[in-house]
């Protein structure tokens, strides 16, 4: 696989927290977390108080959670903004968030503070063109319509655009069953037409168009 994300104007850039995970978020999809790390709960109240976001990353290697011996994961350099739309602490240091993803970033350098939250400096990838969906992906569309009946609409994001290529192939890129590096590569490329293809291709030989 391969990553566009370079051609992207290059921001100036701004600090986040980072929220490592073994998850790939695409801009405009649903992330449910259960949060009960002490640096997390204390990071999603931050951004809840001040209306911001924070960083979702793939862990490439390491854990999600922390252990004293653990060292900080090795974590994907592009990532995801998520902003929290809806919370809920059913008990005492267990708290439930609901985020949806924004654009895409690129990490330039990261420091772990004492808590264990890791921050970095990024800069904003810009917003790739939305295009139509062409006539030769309008069967990925269809398959898509399937996914999101079955997944439910708690699971699925509110807002559906099954004429826009490049939310289409978000919301498959999200919801197949790919290995998370392939994932990933989905989220690096710039272009909607050629996630499209690159997933026109994993659909056909799987016997799903």
């Amino acid at each position: 696989m391969f990553s566009l994300f370079a051609n992207a104007p290059e921001t100036r850039s701004f600090a986040l927290p980072l929220f490592p995970l073994r998850t790939v978020l695409f801009p405009g999809g649903l992330l449910p977390l259960k949060i009960f790390e002490q640096r997390y709960i204390d990071m999603a109240k931050a951004c809840l108080s001040d209306e911001r976001p924070f960083g979702v990353c793939l862990i490439m290697r390491g854990d999600e959670v922390a252990t004293p011996s653990a060292s900080p994961p090795d974590f994907a350099r592009v990532g995801t903004l998520a902003r929290i739309v809806d919370w809920e602490m059913p008990q005492l240091g267990i708290l439930h968030v609901m985020a949806t993803g924004d654009d895409r970033f690129q990490v330039r350098e990261h420091a772990v503070e004492a808590s264990g939250l890791i921050v970095a400096d990024v800069t904003a990838i810009a917003p790739e063109a939305n295009p139509p969906l062409p006539d030769d992906s309008v069967a990925m569309a269809k398959l898509l319509e399937v996914i999101a009946a079955r997944v439910g609409t708690h699971n699925f994001p509110a807002e559906r655009r099954f004429d826009d290529a490049s939310w289409v192939g978000y919301r498959l890129a999200e919801l197949l069953p790919l290995p998370l590096t392939i994932k990933q590569s989905m989220l690096e490329i710039n272009d909607a037409l050629v996630r499209l293809s690159t997933l026109r291709r994993f659909l056909s030989e799987q016997g799903l168009i």
